[in-house]
Parts: C-alpha cells; structure tokens; sequence
C-alpha cells in the first residue's frame, strides 16, 4: 500500500474527529463514500451533529465547498444555475449555482419539495447538469453530502425512490456517548474548532485515492456473495423491490474503499458484511412500509437477509 496515503487519509479522519465528536463510524463511512466517488445521506433528529460531520469533511478537503440550506421555497435554478440577461449585449450569461463545487452539503434535504429535490438528480449520477438544453460538467471530485430529519417531523417531504438510490450510503449518528457529550460541551466544536479547521488533502490527492480504490482486489467469491445478497432480497417475501445491480456495484465499490481505508489491497467479507445495512437498506422497498418512510423496517428485513445468506468466511 502506499504509505503517504495511508497517513494521508489517517490525518484526515483525525482532521474531522476533532470537530465531530461522535460515531467513529460514521466519520470513516463518509471518507469511504467520498473514495468511491458517491454521495451519503445523514439521517437523525436535529442536534446530532449531521451538519458538523458534513462541513468538517468538507473543510478538510482543499477544494471548493458550498452549503445549500433547503427550504420549502427553494427553487431548482436556486441549485443548479440560471441564465441571466446581460442587458449590455442582449446575451445570456449563465451564473453558476452553488451545485458548481467539489463538496456540497444539502442541509435537511427533507425540507424542501420534491421538483428541488430532483434537481440534484441528474448532478448526482452523472457530474454534471442541463440547464436550457446545455449541459456542464460539475468539478471532480464532486460529492453530496445531504442531511435530513425523520420523516415524522413536521414540514418534511419524503425523498422519492430514485432521489434516495443516488446516494451511496445512508447513515444514522445516534446520541453521543456521555464522555463525548461532556467533550462537545466543554469544548464547543461548532464555534470554535470548526472555524480553524485546515484542509488537508487537494483535490488532486483525493482524485489519486478514488483510483487506487478501482485497483483493490475482489475475489470471485466474495462477488458471488453480493449477488447473493442481492438476489436474496429479490426474493424476499417481506420486500417489494430488492437490490438492484446499481446497488450490487455500489456494494462492491464501498468494500473496495474500506479495505483502503484499512490499509490493504484486497478485500475480506467484513468489508462487505459491516456495508450491507448503510449502502442497500435505503435501496429496497418493503410491502409494509411502502410509502410511509420506516427506514428502520427495510434496514431489519436486510439483517435477516444478511444473516440467512452465508458468508464466503
């Protein structure tokens, strides 16, 4: 493995540990998205931390970041774009939206309607966007990183399938251990740590890191073991829609990610079993819960899944 990447990345899990002061998973699950070339979505009630998480990673990295604070008044063009009049030389100029930079964090994604929400669609799955028939190229890296709260809170609209299956993982941040409270609380991160924070890998080295994650090694068996997976799910008398081949690649791609991220070049099934609730539980559908938003019914059909599908260990 090469070593200055390896320190490289420990530094900057280090980097956003000292402004989040919470789930040690959760930090390493949002570099493990960003090495994949993907996007996450972090689910919790407010004051958990999800907008400190997003914009520590995104001030750790040296490119350019912008925060969209969604409301029910948000309008597409808000997002990604308008052409503007240039009323000297009757010539449209385009003025770019804030979708234009390498981390975007979406703060409560939630909050604002559906026709917004999709505007990111198209940036999300392919880095770019159309505006008036043009289509631009979005800046690489390019990553999304959404926050949003419960469905059941008030003012919320419900991401629409296809929204939600452009994100590569979807996580939750639980409460804070007690110690980390009393550090957050002594400390105050928000205020003062996360002002200072320092970049500490360019765009370039990320771009560096996304392709060694393509070279990591993935043994046929481990392969056959996401198709089974997937194909479980398909069959699942519980599960309206199971994990699509989209959700198998991204499956894949995370246990690449997190092998580097553990300093190997090959991967194990842990890399693949520890990833399957956060990257395919937001994927599939259940009968019961179609459309009421229970995140927590797909993610217990996916561990029975999970647990009746045996491992290649």
């Amino acid at each position: 493995m090469d070593t200055a990447l390896t320190q490289n990345l420990q530094e900057l899990r280090q980097n956003i540990a000292s402004v989040y002061m919470g789930n040690a998973l959760a930090i390493d699950r949002v570099i493990i998205t960003l090495l994949s070339r993907g996007h996450i979505l972090i689910e919790d009630v407010p004051g958990v931390g999800k907008t400190i998480l997003a914009s520590a990673v995104a001030k750790s990295i040296k490119g350019s970041f912008a925060r969209i604070q969604c409301t029910p008044d948000l309008l597409p063009s808000d997002i990604t774009g308008v052409n503007m009049l240039n009323r000297t030389n009757t010539d449209f100029t385009f003025r770019e939206g804030p979708v234009f930079n390498n981390i975007i964090v979406a703060d409560e994604i939630n909050r604002t309607t559906p026709r917004t929400q999709s505007a990111l669609l198209e940036a999300m799955s392919e880095s770019s966007v159309t505006v008036d028939g043009d289509t631009r190229a979005l800046p690489s890296p390019f990553m999304v990183i959404a926050t949003q709260n419960p469905y059941e809170f008030e003012g919320t609209y419900f991401l629409p399938e296809n929204q939600l299956d452009r994100f590569l993982m979807r996580i939750h941040l639980g409460y804070p251990s007690p110690d980390d409270e009393s550090r957050v609380i002594k400390q105050q991160p928000l205020r003062n740590t996360l002002q200072t924070l320092t970049p500490l890998m360019s765009t370039d080295e990320i771009e560096a890191a996304q392709k060694n994650v393509d070279a990591i090694k993935i043994a046929d068996s481990l392969i056959d073991y996401i198709i089974a997976l997937s194909t479980a799910t398909r069959h699942a008398e519980d599960l309206q829609v199971g994990i699509s081949t989209r959700g198998g690649l991204a499956l894949a791609q995370v246990a690449k990610a997190s092998a580097l991220l553990n300093d190997r070049d090959y991967c194990i099934p842990e890399d693949i079993i520890s990833n399957v609730l956060p990257v395919c539980a937001h994927r599939v559908v259940s009968r019961t819960y179609m459309h009421d938003g229970d995140t927590n019914a797909t993610r217990r059909i996916m561990q029975q899944v999970l647990e009746t599908v045996p491992s290649p260990a």
